[in-house]
């Protein structure tokens, strides 16, 4: 996901044009945690375990196994010639050797890549000489890890604007992978993005899978969201217990109290604060860390 939450117009369809501020004026982000005692969130592997090994490998994914995480997030992307990629960023540039294995293709955009030109890439040296040799997961090879590792997903789709139709084929990826039966939809998958369009194509297709919103909505606003997304995963710098209360009063698409999955939390003291807000998910890079923060709280 991104260091920060998007601060843009987002058009919602069948809505009108909201203007999604990053906090309400009424909401603090600065506020007390509230003292309520409040079931003990989520944890989800930011990328995999991505202080520990390089970012959406299969690496990652597999390290987050090993610390006993089961839940994991990624980001998906599309190849020149329509396959999709575990990525985060529209560029190859920050976590392959893309520079040096093709020079003269600068800015090295995802999309003007193939499949097979990305297979070649390193995309864990950059991290550490470890992991050498890690490669970026084409979607399919990563649900079959996510599989085998018996983990649960927060599916990404990242800049969906670049990739028209990507719901969709994504959608189908995960059907073919045996990820849109009902034990995966009940209880294994919720696929976001920061993009309303985007959530609400999916909600469109598959209205029994679980969707979030990725920002921070005003409180005015959630209902027009909890129209196709069950939650709304904000940044843990742009919410308060008044606003994750506010937003767990209002049902989301399934009849169901909208959750809160917040990111990217690195640290006991931003734990224990969101932790005291309510959230139902936190998402992070350091999920040990984390973890250990809440069995102390």
């Amino acid at each position: 996901m991104y260091a920060r939450a998007a601060a843009t117009t987002v058009a919602l369809l069948g809505a009108g044009a909201l203007a999604l501020p990053a906090a309400t004026a009424t909401e603090q982000p600065g506020a007390a945690p509230s003292a309520t005692k409040h079931h003990s969130p989520v944890v989800v592997a930011h990328r995999g375990a991505s202080a520990y090994a390089p970012e959406n490998t299969l690496a990652a994914i597999d390290k987050a196994r090993d610390m006993g995480f089961r839940w994991v997030e990624n980001d998906v992307q599309r190849t020149k010639d329509g396959e999709l990629v575990i990525v985060h960023d529209d560029t190859l540039k920050r976590t392959t050797n893309v520079e040096e294995v093709y020079p003269d293709r600068a800015p090295w955009k995802v999309a003007d890549f193939t499949a097979a030109e990305i297979a070649k890439l390193d995309a864990g040296s950059w991290f550490s000489p470890k992991y050498a040799g890690q490669r970026v997961p084409t979607l399919k090879q990563y649900m079959r890890r996510v599989s085998h590792n018996h983990q649960k997903l927060v599916f990404e789709f990242k800049k969906p604007e670049l990739y028209p139709g990507i719901e969709k084929q994504g959608l189908r990826v995960l059907r073919d992978t045996g990820w849109l039966d009902k034990h995966h939809v009940k209880s294994k998958l919720v696929i976001q993005s920061f993009s309303a369009d985007s959530v609400k194509t999916v909600h469109a297709l598959r209205p029994d899978v679980k969707t979030g919103f990725l920002g921070t909505p005003a409180v005015a606003e959630l209902p027009a969201y909890a129209r196709f997304a069950d939650q709304i995963n904000s940044s843990h710098t742009t919410i308060s217990a008044g606003y994750v209360s506010a937003l767990h009063a209002v049902k989301g698409p399934h009849g169901k109290p909208l959750e809160i999955f917040t990111w990217t939390v690195n640290d006991a003291p931003g734990t224990v604060r969101a932790a005291g807000f309510g959230v139902d998910g936190i998402i992070t890079n350091t999920p040990d860390v984390v973890r250990k923060a809440l069995r102390d709280d």
